[in-house]
């Protein structure tokens, strides 16, 4: 059954994510009742979302937070959803797995009736913004969004906080060879190099650029620089390319990642510009509002 296209999805999700002032309840035998505040839940009747985009969890990380869960408790309780005799994690799978490895009998946590959307939602906006996602796992969990809810990516866009054109970037990658996605999903590659190389033509020379990066420390402007070769055979005068300094490209990869648009740096001996696109009104003041700017 096709869920309806007006959801308004944005309000139900601000109201979910509203700040919640809390104490854990002392008492282990308590009835928890969906909608009531926080409350302690045996851990082992708790399951993993079945939506979770995030694929691959740091164990180095994972035993650092139980080890302070150990010390100072879960100071920050995650959201579950009833699913069968137990519950499901709608946000909150890292703080879960540390506190299980810390040995904890139970876990905080606020219960809330949410639907299926939502559900795959939440667990997407909280990964992306707590940047806990690969650039492949990010692109994945859109694509999830759009084929099993029907969303189209301007929907999409708008629930998750992104521009529609970082919705089409951010796909553009699924498209890559599968070897070069197994490069960004292992941390080989970033999210700015997989996405100068979608925009290569061939995937024979898509995944030479990855090779690139990896072997010879490529930046994002050196891939577009290959890009562009498209006659290597040709006159070396046209192939001469000056190589930009790779300090002035790392803080470009750095913005493009902050603001999610291309970004371009023209460096010279005594001034310089910042180049920032953008594709339409919304994402000019989605860009204003990032950079508290007052608009007019």
């Amino acid at each position: 059954m096709a869920i309806p296209k007006n959801r308004g999805l944005g309000k139900g999700l601000e109201a979910l994510f509203n700040e919640v002032e809390f104490a854990v309840r002392d008492d282990p035998s308590t009835s928890i009742d969906i909608g009531d505040s926080v409350m302690p839940i045996d851990i082992h009747t708790i399951k993993p979302n079945k939506d979770q985009p995030r694929k691959q969890f740091d164990d180095e990380k994972i035993e650092e937070l139980a080890k302070s869960i150990e010390i100072h408790g879960v100071l920050q309780p995650i959201m579950v959803r009833k699913a069968g005799m137990g519950y499901e994690i709608v946000a909150g799978e890292r703080r879960w797995r540390a506190a299980r490895k810390a040995g904890l009998k139970q876990i905080p946590c606020i219960v809330r009736e949410v639907t299926d959307e939502q559900n795959m939602l939440i667990a997407l906006i909280e990964n992306m913004q707590r940047e806990d996602l690969n650039a492949i796992e990010e692109a994945q969990g859109l694509e999830r969004m759009i084929n099993h809810f029907e969303l189209t990516q301007e929907e999409v866009s708008k629930s998750v906080g992104k521009s529609r054109s970082y919705v089409t970037n951010a796909l553009r990658l699924l498209k890559l060879p599968s070897a070069v996605q197994e490069m960004v999903t292992d941390g080989r590659l970033t999210g700015g190099h997989a996405r100068a190389i979608a925009g290569i033509k061939t995937s024979d020379k898509q995944l030479k650029a990855a090779e690139k990066c990896c072997d010879e420390g490529w930046s994002v402007r050196e891939i577009e620089n290959f890009a562009r070769e498209d006659h290597p055979t040709g006159n070396p005068k046209n192939l001469i390319i000056k190589k930009r300094d790779r300090e002035i490209s790392a803080v470009e990869e750095e913005l493009q990642a902050i603001l999610g648009t291309k970004v371009n740096i023209i460096h010279g001996t005594k001034k310089g510009k910042i180049e920032i696109e953008y594709y339409s009104r919304e994402e000019l003041d989605r860009l204003l509002d990032m950079l508290h700017l007052v608009k007019g």
